[in-house]
This record gives C-alpha cells, sequence and structure tokens, in this order.
C-alpha cells in the first residue's frame, strides 16, 4: 500500500481533535490509547486514531492488550518538509500555539 499523500494528511490535520491528539504525541511521545485529554468518546477517539494512522501520521504499537500510539514525526518529515512544525505552531487564531 502507497503511502497516503498531501491531501490525505492534511485532512487528517484539518479535525481539531485529531490536530489536538497530533500536537499532545508531538510533545510528551508515545501514549497508551486514551490518555490523550481530548473531550470525546472512547469510540470517537478510537476513529480519530484510525484517521490519522491511515493518513501515516501515527503508528501504533501493540503490548498486551494495550495500544501505544506514536507519531511518525520522521516519516512526515521527509515526505513533506516543514509541514507538522508550521501546522503545530499556528492556532486556530493565527496565534502560536502550545500543547500540555
Amino acid at each position: 500500500m502507497a503511502e497516503p499523500g498531501l491531501i490525505e494528511v492534511l485532512q487528517a490535520l484539518a479535525d481539531p481533535v485529531r490536530l489536538q491528539i497530533v500536537g499532545h504525541l508531538a510533545h510528551v511521545g508515545e501514549v497508551a490509547c486514551g490518555t490523550v485529554p481530548v473531550p470525546v468518546s472512547k469510540s470517537t477517539i478510537s476513529h480519530h486514531y484510525k484517521v490519522l494512522r491511515e493518513a501515516g501520521i501515527v503508528q501504533v504499537r501493540v503490548e498486551g492488550t494495550r495500544r501505544y500510539h506514536a507519531l511518525r514525526r520522521e516519516d512526515l518529515d521527509a515526505r513533506f518538509p516543514g509541514l507538522l512544525d508550521a501546522i503545530l505552531c499556528v492556532g486556530d487564531d493565527g496565534e502560536a500555539r502550545t500543547y500540555a
């Protein structure tokens, strides 16, 4: 299967919840599924992770019954240099964004 293109990546990052997930992963690294502080149900966050995986933005690692997600930063930077930094540093209001 070919890597998703720029349109798929941008569509995945266009959702505020997915953007928050990506920002959190960029800040803290690998996390267990469900530990990112977003105001959505477990099934909805699972859907968001699926979209991010299919767009090639995150990778999953299974350990026992837990699923860990990590940002595919190196892959994204190689395919689309500077894109992730540009998207993560600017908020919806055009101001610099910070992630907890």
